[in-house]
């Protein structure tokens, strides 16, 4: 499985995703557009995302990819089904999402506007997190999780 992380403007928000993924098995993050790496362009750690992150910005396989949907357009050519973890009218619960043998990548989207509808409509699906309070969505990192482990528990994925 692998996170597709499109524009994340807080640092905070990408070291706590790091350290949900490194604790549900994620394979690698992309980190795309803006979201912040934990190693800035000059070479130099980011104290911010270290600090939420805890050490899994080390242990967990990350890469920063300039352009969301060129990366889209790769992984799927490779055969991994891309998800959108978006409220969008195609979405459907995240409980109800079915998985076969074919590798996942899912997307998380920018913590205000989310995912570019264009980015949805290139996925292969799109998956949502039902609300039932007054707030339309969770924030980007607990949503990472509540969907993350919702698939390791569901489908018992390989380590």
């Amino acid at each position: 499985m692998y996170l597709i992380l499109h524009n994340i403007r807080s640092a905070y928000n990408v070291g706590a995703i790091l350290r949900t993924a490194d604790g549900a098995g994620v394979q690698k993050v992309y980190l795309c557009g803006y979201t912040p790496a934990p190693i800035d362009r000059f070479g130099r750690v980011r104290t911010d995302i270290a600090k939420a992150a805890l050490g899994a910005e080390a242990s967990v396989s990350w890469e920063s990819v300039p352009h969301t949907q060129t990366l889209i357009t790769t992984l799927q050519k490779e055969g991994v089904r891309v998800v959108a973890v978006e409220q969008d009218a195609r979405a459907q619960p995240y409980t109800t999402l079915t998985l076969d043998a074919t590798p996942l990548a899912l997307i998380l989207g920018e913590e205000v506007a989310g995912i570019p509808l264009e980015i949805i409509d290139q996925s292969d699906a799109s998956i949502e997190i039902p609300m039932f309070g007054s707030k339309e969505s969770l924030n980007v990192s607990v949503a990472a999780g509540v969907v993350l482990f919702h698939l390791r528990s569901t489908y018992r994925m390989e380590e």
